[in-house]
């Protein structure tokens, strides 16, 4: 169990009170007596007997070890990749550096390793903390929908296998370490007369190192671990993949462009005169919304006793979002990002002669998170002030009247009771709004393929279907490269009718919801690309090892594979591309090379058509010949799955 979460993060900002506040987590979470281990993660110095464990993505390279001897060294983050941001490109970790961490950390005495996250996720509703993706670890082993994420998810199933068969020295035998070069070292374990088992590390992330062994020679890739269960035959190297790639293709099953089928109701945009919340001051958005939405209202009144002809609104503000209307018509908007705190809205107005009313919606896009004093942290909108051509005028502290949250919040239209509770106009029938509220009926896909709901056309807000939110959407918000963060929004069957599912959208700026579609999501393609030098699958390890003890004939069934397995549910229709040879490309691009079998396909299609799972070794008697002695083949192939 665990008691504090990385709190040695944020130790020193709590100077003298750090130390005692730790010392009483972890007495008071043992005077609990619930007879189970506690652990504090990212704490060095966690009083016994809780467990220092690590977190993050080197434990091998950075943690110092467990801080008494009796303690395991426990690993319980292990980051297969990182939250994403609006804003900011995917974070992608390769299955190569994930398996040579985690090799290196067993390897030194690790006791255990958990995967954050094993399981990509979503973030349903607004529980996202500030900026996140609804998307949360979609390049986890398994993604966001439960797809396997290959060369990723098999690449570690190797791993563990490999392992596994080397539980028995680790477990019982004597722990010993010893350099093998500048940037090599070994570190192995010895059981009996029998059981031994080594993992052999180059460190270098650029050479390839030929290293010597118990008088024998391994080759090791840049910034790799091969390991050795009995200590003499490499049953895995974190480097080499043969695992095969997927893809992950998407199917449109219902475009909702039909402009009749959509409704719209425009959100009421709040004058001061509409609040009942009043203060002579800017209030603090998280502490008045107390969460119970994104949004707050800021409003006031003032007469125009300038003398100028021109206006400039300038809000400064330490919301997420900003949006500004000025008697009742949007004139601009700004927002903030994961790294910039402070937007700012400096933006020419039209005033009229009298009274007008200022409207400033602030919203948030999720919490603050992580760090010291969370308490302490504030939003909302700052400063105020209204600039003419030779006068500024400062409405920081004025009368200001507050709403927290949208009516259409508060009359929960994005229930079926709710929706009911408003006027809803055919789509497109009055003047263009930020704000709206659109509506429609889907039908839920057939089959049982994941569904998504693509946004592509939209710019921001949130998405609910039969009342429940499939949380917020930014597509607007663009990566540095042009692209939106997420387009695609996690729809799990479990929230769907087989008909006339309610879809709402609450649309903050000027999306066109009829651009909208409900897609599927699934495997179709399948790619292996092995060559000679690559290892044979771990599992044929296994059978080696038993016939050596059993004093058997040699097993034959140590050759590198190309392993293609469709999803559950789909079968090997069509061989794309197959050559054993020299091929070129990967498998996206792939190009027959200067050696080339020409039974390549058709023995590629004996072996796999119709089938879920085929394996085919790179062997050149399974091709009839070799096709170009002397030359180091590779077998490449791409399948279709239907």
């Amino acid at each position: 169990m665990q008691i504090e979460n990385e709190y040695g993060m944020v130790e020193a900002a709590f100077r003298d009170k750090g130390p005692p506040y730790l010392r009483w987590a972890a007495e008071m979470a043992v005077g609990l007596q619930t007879g189970v281990p506690w652990v504090m993660c990212k704490q060095n110095n966690a009083p016994d007997p809780v467990i220092n464990a690590c977190n993050g993505r080197r434990c091998g390279e950075t943690f110092p070890g467990p801080n008494s001897p009796n303690k395991p060294a426990i690993w319980t983050e292990n980051w297969t990749s990182f939250y994403q941001v609006y804003g900011d490109e995917p974070d992608i970790r390769s299955a190569e550096d994930i398996a040579f961490h985690v090799a290196l950390f067993i390897a030194k005495k690790g006791s255990y390793v958990n995967y954050y996250m094993y399981h990509g996720g979503t973030n349903f509703g607004r529980t996202a903390a500030a900026y996140l993706l609804t998307s949360y670890y979609d390049q986890a082993p398994l993604d966001e929908y439960g797809l396997f994420r290959q060369p990723k998810w098999g690449h570690l199933k190797e791993l563990h296998a490999a392992i596994k068969f080397c539980l028995n020295p680790m477990l019982s035998g004597v722990y010993t370490s010893m350099a093998l070069g500048k940037s090599q070292e070994a570190f192995v374990y010895r059981g009996n007369s029998v059981d031994c088992a080594a993992f052999l590390v180059n460190n270098d992330t650029r050479k390839t190192v030929v290293v010597t062994f118990q008088d024998s020679l391994y080759e090791l890739p840049p910034k790799s671990i091969s390991i050795l269960p009995d200590c003499k035959t490499v049953a895995f190297n974190t480097a080499k993949l043969s695992t095969q790639y997927n893809t992950r293709a998407v199917e449109t099953s219902k475009k909702l462009d039909s402009i009749v089928k959509w409704e719209e109701y425009k959100e009421t945009i709040p004058t001061f005169d509409d609040t009942s919340l009043r203060a002579d001051m800017l209030l603090e958005h998280m502490n008045t919304t107390k969460d119970n939405s994104d949004y707050l209202w800021y409003t006031f009144r003032f007469q125009n006793d300038f003398s100028d002809a021109e206006y400039v609104l300038n809000v400064t503000s330490s919301a997420h979002v900003l949006h500004a209307f000025v008697n009742g018509s949007f004139v601009g908007s700004t927002h903030g990002s994961f790294k910039t705190k402070t937007p700012i809205l400096e933006i020419k107005i039209t005033l009229n002669k009298g009274t007008n009313y200022i409207s400033l919606l602030s919203g948030m896009v999720g919490l603050p998170d992580s760090g010291a004093y969370l308490e302490r942290r504030v939003a909302g909108i700052n400063t105020v002030k209204v600039k003419g051509e030779h006068e500024i005028k400062d409405f920081t502290r004025y009368s200001w009247g507050y709403q927290v949250g949208l009516l259409g919040e508060k009359l929960q239209v994005y229930t079926d009771s709710g929706s009911n509770k408003v006027k809803w106009n055919t789509y497109g029938s009055s003047t263009h709004q930020r704000l709206t509220w659109y509506r429609t009926l889907f039908d839920a896909p057939a089959g049982k393929d994941p569904v998504t709901l693509n946004l592509e056309s939209m710019g921001k807000g949130e998405a609910w279907i039969n009342g429940q939110s499939i949380g917020r959407y930014w597509v607007s918000f663009l990566t540095p490269k042009g692209i939106p963060s997420q387009t695609r929004y996690n729809v799990p069957r479990s929230f769907l009718k087989r008909t006339d599912n309610l879809l709402i959208i609450l649309e903050e700026e000027n999306g066109y919801p009829l651009g909208i579609s409900i897609d599927t999501i699934s495997i179709t393609k399948v790619c292996g690309h092995v060559s000679e030098s690559h290892l044979p699958p771990v599992i044929s390890w296994q059978g080696q090892n038993k016939t050596e003890h059993n004093n058997s004939k040699k097993h034959h069934g140590r050759r590198p594979k190309v392993q293609l397995q469709c999803p559950p549910g789909r079968n090997i229709s069509r061989i794309l591309f197959a050559s054993y040879g020299n091929p070129t490309g990967d498998c996206e691009n792939n190009v027959i090379g200067s050696c080339h079998s020409f039974t390549s396909l058709p023995t590629i299609e004996e072996a796999c058509m119709g089938k879920r799972i085929c394996t085919i070794p790179v062997w050149s008697k399974k091709f009839g010949n070799d096709p170009c002695p002397g030359i180091p083949k590779t077998l490449l192939v791409d399948a279709q799955c239907t």
